[in-house]
């Protein structure tokens, strides 16, 4: 993954807002009650798979938690941070360990910023 990839897409993220509710709606066949359990679990989980990749270890942790984080984004219509998360998934393993780095910790920003986003607009669909 290049670093100039990962800004020039940045750019083009998320006019749409950060949950693609059409796919959702698609996904939990228009029931809001099951929408909204769905969108609420995913945000209650994201910190964690959040912590998870700050504490990875490993590239196979790395890559797992973002493999985690991909599908979850994924099922919930999170298109900007299922990117984000696929691109962190791919961050090779064979770099010189300082790239590598500053790769994981642009990507950690990019997926921290998408994640705010979504579960903002989670927040902002069920406030009371």
């Amino acid at each position: 993954m290049k670093t100039r990839t990962l800004g020039a897409a940045r750019g083009a993220a998320g006019a749409a807002g950060a949950i693609d509710r059409g796919y959702l709606a698609r996904f939990t066949m228009g029931n809001e009650a099951i929408a909204r359990e769905v969108l609420e679990l995913f945000a209650a989980q994201v910190p964690l798979i959040l912590d998870r990749l700050r504490q990875a270890q490993s590239d196979a942790d790395w890559q797992a938690a973002a493999h985690t984080l991909k599908g979850s984004a994924a099922a919930v219509g999170a298109r900007d941070l299922q990117r984000w998360a696929e691109l962190a998934e791919r961050v090779d393993a064979n770099v010189p360990a300082a790239e590598r780095q500053a790769h994981r910790t642009l990507a950690l920003g990019l997926i921290v910023e998408a994640a705010e986003a979504a579960c903002r607009q989670i927040g902002q669909m069920y406030a009371a």
